[in-house]
């Protein structure tokens, strides 16, 4: 796979996410990791992950893939958002690459089977603009029998979409508010892409669930909140949609923590509008997946531990109604 493309006078162009970058000799994208050396894009993180962890799957947030398993997270320097939210922004900020060591593909992979995870997640920073790095390990992770999960601001471009859709098997996906403007003007990406990607990896066969931080007084009114629940209706009321809950960092000190109340509202608004699957984040409190057609108390999860699952042992299926319940569950 290529990751530019040449344009006139050595400048070339970035392919992978929506900003297409056009880079002239020596230039660095709005990323700060992906650079024009000689012609070709150099990715300037490949092999320099900044952030190693064992994470159950539930704190991608994923709750419909692979419950109770654990997951290999990594995440490199870099982003192509300027979120002023953004609980990692040490590292995604940051545009300081740490050339010191050195990890290589293979060695990603027999770490997460060494520690008995069945899947590898690229996260902690955005997965797209380490794009080369984290093909090639889950190329890799596929073939050793792991799964991929990719947690994403969704700003990826159709080029590499239709790519991810070869070796992603799942994605939680930032919808971080319905107005073009925020999008814009705020976090420096664009709302349609955002949602062009959402409908995209949901039609490729990628299990997608959607995450949305309530920021209050920026996305958190009625009819925002209503606009996203019923566009994730629009693409499949099957998406879960995991509402999270804001806490003050990087620029976004002086704001207070989302009310309770407001995402319980949220929470409701989900419901009402026809999704089957909507979930509380950052908050103390169980996250249930009740069956969308008898009700039946199916999961149960309590910060990010797994109680009670009955989806699972029955083949992804509700014990109760037999009703398939979507995901990914082998």
């Amino acid at each position: 796979m290529v990751y530019s493309r040449k344009l006139e006078n050595g400048k070339i162009e970035c392919l992978l996410c929506r900003h297409n970058c056009k880079l002239k000799e020596g230039q660095v994208g709005i990323c700060g990791v992906n650079k024009n050396e000689g012609g070709e894009l150099k990715n300037l993180v490949y092999g320099h992950p900044v952030s190693l962890n064992i994470d159950p799957v539930e704190k991608k947030p994923l709750y419909h893939f692979l419950p109770g398993s654990r997951t290999l997270s990594l995440g490199t320097v870099g982003c192509n958002f300027k979120c002023p939210f953004c609980q990692n922004w040490q590292i995604s900020q940051s545009r300081e690459v740490d050339n010191s060591h050195f990890v290589p593909p293979e060695q990603i992979v027999e770490v997460a089977i060494r520690y008995n995870c069945q899947s590898i997640a690229y996260t902690y920073n955005e997965p797209s603009i380490f794009y080369p790095y984290a093909r090639d390990i889950g190329v890799l992770a596929k073939e050793k029998g792991l799964k991929n999960i990719f947690v994403t601001n969704g700003f990826e471009s159709e080029y590499e979409i239709e790519d991810m859709k070869k070796w992603v098997d799942g994605a939680n996906i930032d919808l971080k508010s319905f107005n073009p403007d925020y999008y814009r003007k705020v976090l420096k990406g664009d709302l349609e892409g955002v949602l062009d990607t959402i409908r995209r990896l949901k039609e490729g066969g990628v299990w997608v669930e959607v995450t949305t931080l309530i920021v209050p007084g920026e996305n958190d009114s009625p009819e925002e909140l209503k606009k996203i629940a019923q566009f994730l209706v629009s693409v499949s009321p099957d998406i879960p949609w995991h509402i999270s809950r804001f806490r003050p960092d990087y620029k976004e000190r002086d704001k207070e923590p989302t009310p309770i109340s407001k995402m319980v509202e949220a929470h409701q608004i989900g419901k009402e509008a026809g999704l089957y699957y909507v979930y509380l984040g950052n908050v103390t409190l169980p996250a249930i997946t009740y069956c969308p057609q008898c009700g039946e108390e199916l999961i149960v999860r309590y910060l990010f531990g797994v109680q009670k699952d009955l989806v699972t042992p029955n083949g992804g299926k509700c014990p109760k109604c037999g009703r398939k319940i979507e995901g990914v569950w082998q």
